[in-house]
């Protein structure tokens, strides 16, 4: 079953055209991973998923809706397809455990006392029940992510977007909050689009990897045909052996 499918689609940013006959499926319980260099179009791709960014043209179903239908409710989407951000977005003046209880409280009217042991689940799944009751402000970056992650599981939802969630962090940091998405990438339930530069998860989770340049998708391929194979776009071929070499 597919969890997300564009078809044709085109995005501009007044005359800039930021996404190019956009053609992919994404099916229910798969990782993909966009990876290409900045500017190509990646965050785009995936802001659109949940509506952050709009289409001009073509068709956009996620959960078997099309974003493109005025009469479809955003906000049922987004029950169901969370994003974790390259800036963490908490709220600053609510605690670790009122920033993953917010959203469940209000969209989903959860129970108060499932509600918090929901919660008290997830902070212990990403290694931070003890800082349920600690500020964002006194949280390192790679904490601030994991609590992220941890807000977005708490809605538990089908498909979960990451735009480079670790770019903002010091490489010390990094691992724990790559460790967090390799957790989830084990449930076979839970789909998983990932922008990311991090090549070591891409290449031990990733079902696939998509490769994106100037707006277009100019390969799609199993990790194992990207990595170990060759890529048969010479962009993609390019991207990869610098990276390599890095």
């Amino acid at each position: 079953m597919s969890m997300i499918e564009f078809h044709d689609v085109e995005k501009y940013y007044g005359k800039f055209h930021a996404l190019h006959n956009i053609n992919l499926t994404i099916e229910a319980g798969e990782t993909v991973v966009l990876i290409g260099p900045s500017g190509s179009g990646k965050s785009t791709l995936i802001r659109t998923v949940n509506g952050l960014e709009l289409i001009n043209s073509g068709q956009l179903i996620v959960d078997g809706f099309d974003l493109a239908d005025k009469k479809t409710d955003m906000n049922k989407i987004r029950k169901n397809v969370g994003m974790v951000f390259q800036h963490f977005n908490l709220y600053q003046n609510k605690t670790v455990l009122e920033n993953i209880m917010i959203a469940p409280r209000i969209v989903l009217k959860r129970d108060e006392t499932e509600n918090k042991k929901v919660a008290m689940e997830l902070l212990d799944r990403v290694g931070l029940a003890d800082k349920a009751g600690s500020y964002p402000a006194q949280l390192s970056g790679g904490q601030s992510q994991r609590i992220a992650i941890a807000r977005s599981l708490a809605m538990h939802p089908k498909c979960i977007l990451f735009d480079e969630p670790t770019s903002a962090l010091d490489p010390e940091m990094i691992d724990d909050v790559l460790n967090v998405m390799k957790d989830i990438a084990r449930d076979s339930s839970m789909t998983m689009l990932v922008v990311t530069h991090e090549m070591g998860f891409a290449r031990e989770v990733g079902d696939r990897v998509i490769f994106m340049a100037d707006g277009r998708i100019l390969e799609d391929d199993t990790k194992e045909s990207f990595f170990d194979g060759q890529p048969t776009n010479e962009r993609a071929r390019q991207f990869l052996s610098k990276i390599i070499k890095h």
